[in-house]
């Protein structure tokens, strides 16, 4: 585990570099933006690490995952007077934001209190595993990956919005792009909402003490579009942010520039993140190593003739 956070955290620091050398150098107007954005990364950053240790509650990053690529946008687009596609990605992100947040508060994460609220299941399972043993290693993880890494993170991917600024003007792409980026917005809402149909209805009945009928006593929701990938609001989370990127390349006609690190980052977090929850998954759920076997992780499986049925 110490390994893969070693490596995640190497590439946050190297691939942004990497891909920075690539491209054409920021202008200095880029630079004083990105020097601003760099302080509310740090000091927010800070904020997450010293109020999860006091709290307990390892979760505070999930609470403003949503919410601080809004402040990040539109200081951009404030800085920059508005440019038509800097406040167009803006809203859109703003949008983002706002669904992706109404979602996480109707789970309980959030509290009038605001350091309290439902924990990420994910951390009190790492916290049990022996390498994480002593309060100075989960210490040190709290502070490097879920603070620092994780808000890092949260800034690369929306960078394409700096790199955007004083490009070419508004044209077609933008607007096939920004339709494309509210269809997934739509995908990934339909595959929470199902997400959430499916478990409401599932804890109903065990309050009631029904026996679970199909297909809730599986115990994982199979149905809709969680019948063609494993994980469709995660693919619909990444394509988002790889659409995003595009505006950059719109604006520039560069394809490869020093904006795609987020997007990439992006990627092999996600990767990690369900590697280690299906991993929770098959030891709680009896059926969902047959599940991993006939349905893809973000993309559908090819060449099956019929995809197994799961009664609705």
């Amino acid at each position: 585990m110490w390994k893969t956070v070693i490596a995640l955290v190497l590439t946050l620091i190297i691939i942004p570099i990497c891909t920075y050398l690539l491209d054409v150098p920021i202008t200095p107007e880029q630079r004083e933006i990105l020097n601003v954005l760099l302080a509310v990364y740090v000091v927010s950053a800070l904020l997450c690490f010293v109020v999860s240790t006091i709290s307990k509650n390892y979760s505070q990053v999930d609470k403003i995952w949503s919410v601080i690529p809004i402040l990040y946008v539109w200081i951009v687009a404030w800085k920059v007077d508005f440019e038509p596609r800097i406040l167009l990605m803006a809203l859109l992100v703003t949008l983002w934001g706002v669904r992706l947040t109404y979602n996480f508060a109707r789970r309980g994460g959030y509290s009038w209190r605001f350091w309290e609220g439902d924990e990420d299941y994910r951390w009190a399972e790492l916290r049990a595993k022996k390498e994480f043993q002593g309060a100075w290693k989960w210490t040190a993880f709290n502070l490097f990956f879920i603070s620092l890494y994780q808000m890092g993170l949260i800034l690369l991917f929306t960078l394409p919005i700096l790199k955007s600024t004083a490009g070419s003007p508004l044209d077609l792409t933008d607007f096939i792009l920004a339709t494309l980026f509210i269809a997934l917005i739509a995908i990934e809402a339909l595959a929470d909402q199902q997400q959430w149909n499916f478990q409401k209805e599932k804890y109903r009945q065990l309050e009631e003490g029904i026996e679970l009928e199909a297909p809730y006593d599986a115990g994982f929701v199979q149905n809709g579009l969680w019948s063609y990938v494993r994980h469709p609001n995660y693919a619909a989370e990444q394509a988002i942010w790889i659409v995003f990127y595009l505006f950059s390349v719109s604006a520039t006609g560069i394809y490869i520039n020093w904006s795609i690190a987020g997007c990439l980052l992006l990627l092999l977090l996600f990767k990690g993140s369900s590697d280690f929850s299906e991993g929770i998954s098959e030891r709680k759920y009896d059926e969902y190593k047959g599940y991993k076997k006939r349905v893809g992780r973000f993309l559908p499986k090819l060449g099956r003739k019929e995809r197994e049925k799961v009664p609705v």
